[in-house]
């Protein structure tokens, strides 16, 4: 079983940056896909970014108003931690942060889709007003 802590969101202006932080405990992160997810109000949960074991291959969610260009998913499997780096936020933003851990994937594959994530976080509150 793994366990993931969210932690690092909260309410900032448009235009600021915030990091998210995703800590595991229970077991080792290294051999883990691992993807960000967000839900806004009324809205499906969606992924923003992804990352394989070693980070040798990286997703951002490439659609229209997209976060690429803006967000930064990064790993350090030596202190189980997962980050998301968002910068130049906007208020279309606004939603809960999930992280989440995949045991299905192997090495150099990343996923966007939640089907393939076997753990995940309670999710942490990211507000960015206008």
């Amino acid at each position: 079983q793994v366990q993931l802590v969210e932690s690092g969101g909260g309410l900032v202006q448009a235009g600021g940056s915030l990091r998210l932080s995703c800590a595991a405990s229970g077991r080792a992160l290294s051999r883990y896909a691992m993807g960000w997810f967000r839900q806004a109000p009324g809205k499906e949960r969606e992924c923003v970014a992804a990352i394989s074991w070693s980070a040798t291959s990286i997703y951002y969610a490439d659609y229209v108003d997209s976060v690429k260009g803006r967000f930064t998913i990064s790993r350090e499997n030596a202190k189980n931690t997962v980050y998301l780096q968002m910068n130049r936020l906007k208020p279309e933003d606004t939603a809960v942060y999930y992280c989440a851990a995949s045991t299905r994937l192997a090495d150099y594959i990343t996923s966007r889709s939640a089907e393939n994530y076997d753990y995940w976080g309670q999710g942490t509150q990211v507000t960015v007003s206008s």
